[in-house]
C-alpha cells in the first residue's frame, strides 16, 4: 500500500513540476511578445485548459476528429512555447509574426473551447430502437354485474321567493360574520340573525 502510495505520489509531483515549467515559459512567451500584466498570466491559463478540454473529449468516445485537432493545436502552443524560451528565439526581440500568433490565440482558443464544449454527439442513423413487444394474456370475460332497478329522485320543493332587499340585508349579515369569524356563514347562524322561516333562510343562503 505504501509502495503504490509513493507511486502516486511520485506521478503527482511530477506533474506538477512539468506543468508549472510549461506554464512559466508560456508566460515568459507572452509577455516578449507584448503582453504584460495579468494578460501575460492568462495566456498559461487558456492554453492549459483548451488542452484539458480535448483530452476530455478524446475519453468520451466522440468527436474525436475535432478533439485531435484542438488537442494538437494546444499541445503545439504549449511545446513551442517551451522550445521558443530554451534560447533559439531572442525574447528582446521577437518576429512580429510571433506576436500576431500570441495576440491571436485568445480567438483561437475561445473559439476551441466553445466548439468542445457545445458539441453534442450525433445519433447513429443506422441504429433502429426496436421495442419489445410483450403479449397480455387473454383472461377470461367477467360476468355482468347485475343493473340495480332504478331509483325515482323525488320532485324537487319549488323555490322560496325572496324580496331582494332582504338578499341585500343577508349578504351585509353574511360579510360582517366573515369579517369577524373569518368563515361563511353558515345557513343556521343566517336563520338565526334575520329570524325567517328554514325554507327561506335556504332560499337566501342560495343567493349569496
Amino acid at each position: 500500500m505504501r509502495a503504490r502510495l509513493a507511486r502516486v505520489d511520485a506521478v503527482l509531483v511530477q506533474a506538477f513540476i512539468a506543468a508549472a515549467l510549461s506554464f512559466a515559459h508560456l508566460h515568459d512567451l507572452a509577455v516578449a511578445a507584448g503582453q504584460d500584466g495579468w494578460k501575460a498570466w492568462a495566456y498559461p491559463v487558456s492554453v492549459d485548459l483548451l488542452l484539458v478540454a480535448a483530452w476530455r473529449r478524446l475519453r468520451t468516445g466522440h468527436g474525436k476528429a475535432a478533439a485531435w485537432c484542438w488537442f494538437i493545436i494546444a499541445l503545439a502552443a504549449s511545446l513551442g512555447a517551451n522550445v521558443a524560451t530554451a534560447g533559439l528565439l531572442d525574447l528582446g526581440n521577437v518576429p512580429p509574426w510571433l506576436r500576431i500568433l500570441v495576440a491571436g490565440w485568445p480567438a483561437i482558443a475561445f473559439l476551441g473551447g466553445t466548439l468542445l464544449a457545445h458539441s453534442a454527439p450525433k445519433p447513429d442513423a443506422g441504429a433502429e430502437v426496436v421495442e419489445d413487444q410483450v403479449d397480455e394474456p387473454e383472461t377470461a370475460p367477467e360476468p355482468e354485474a347485475p343493473v340495480p332497478p332504478a331509483i325515482e329522485t323525488p320532485p324537487r320543493p319549488t323555490p322560496v321567493p325572496v324580496p331582494s332587499a332582504l338578499v341585500n340585508h343577508a349578504r351585509k349579515v353574511a360579510a360582517e360574520h366573515h369579517a369577524r369569524t373569518g368563515a361563511p356563514i353558515d345557513t343556521l347562524t343566517l336563520r338565526a340573525r334575520l329570524g325567517v322561516p328554514a325554507p327561506m333562510a335556504e332560499a337566501i343562503a342560495a343567493h349569496l
